[in-house]
């Protein structure tokens, strides 16, 4: 039983469900903190995949009622099949361009420059969307949405693939810029990542299941369970946040953290690529 081991699995955890709905890109954060805890390694990549699984859990307890709503209600339910489909609809593109381009961004997009660059990338178009004048809002509710609305998202979440972006950045900030109010475009985002999340989780965990073993399981069971409270308390946290604040504070830390990026891999303190 390695306790120091178990104890950065917590960290690990808490700092994925912590950024993983946040517009700040939860696999830079890992990076950094894995470097900084010397918790590296193939198998380390699978268990940060894995561990985003801890993180839907969370918002998974929080929508219950209308995830069981919408599952009861599938057969006869008008909303509930529209509400299906558009999360159907946002979900396929990332999914049939990460199997396609998957190994070549890996290979080659993972960098200092490219994930500084689409961490202040991604902070100043979120200066730009919240300081422009905000058109009138044509989505004010996820039930208003059209299949066209969630193509458009499940579209700018393949931004995603890129290293640093961060998923829910792209989600919300894109909604957003498609007519979506602000608490639409995050709760659907929050809905979008249930499949999606679930979905890398367990394709990471199948491919690379031969470099696992059942001494693993109490590792990453630490990882999911302080990723599912970190995130549990992040969600409630950013859902009362959006309805009396903008994204303008997360595009400076985003534009800060992009240059902490260029730092550290510049003066070797952080392997930020393989």
């Amino acid at each position: 039983m390695d306790i120091a081991l178990w104890v950065k699995a917590a960290i690990m955890g808490i700092v994925e469900g912590l950024t993983e709905f946040l517009p700040v890109s939860s696999t830079g954060h890992l990076i950094l903190a894995g470097s900084l805890l010397d918790f590296t390694g193939e198998k380390i990549k699978v268990f940060e995949i894995a561990i985003q699984t801890g993180a839907i859990f969370a918002v998974i307890l929080i929508y219950w009622p209308r995830l069981r709503d919408t599952a009861a209600g599938i057969t006869s339910s008008r909303q509930a099949q529209r509400f299906a489909l558009n999360v159907g609809v946002a979900f396929l593109p990332a999914v049939v361009l990460g199997l396609l381009f998957g190994k070549v961004i890996k290979a080659h997009l993972f960098t200092p420059v490219v994930v500084a660059s689409t961490f202040i990338l991604g902070g100043l178009i979120i200066l730009w969307v919240e300081r422009r004048k905000q058109p009138p809002v044509r989505v004010q509710t996820i039930d208003e949405m059209t299949p066209l609305d969630a193509l458009k998202v499940g579209l700018v979440q393949c931004l995603a693939l890129v290293p640093g972006t961060s998923r829910s950045g792209s989600t919300i900030i894109g909604g957003m810029i498609f007519g979506l109010s602000r608490k639409a475009a995050t709760e659907f985002t929050f809905f979008l990542a249930i499949p999606t999340l679930i979905g890398a989780g367990a394709y990471s965990l199948v491919k690379e299941r031969a470099l696992l073993s059942m001494a693993d399981v109490p590792l990453f069971a630490i990882g999911l369970v302080f990723s599912f409270l970190s995130a549990w308390l992040c969600v409630r946290w950013l859902l009362r946040y959006v309805s009396t604040h903008d994204f303008v504070p997360f595009a400076w830390y985003r534009i800060a953290f992009g240059l902490v990026v260029l730092v550290t891999a510049g003066t070797g303190w952080v392997h930020w690529a393989d």
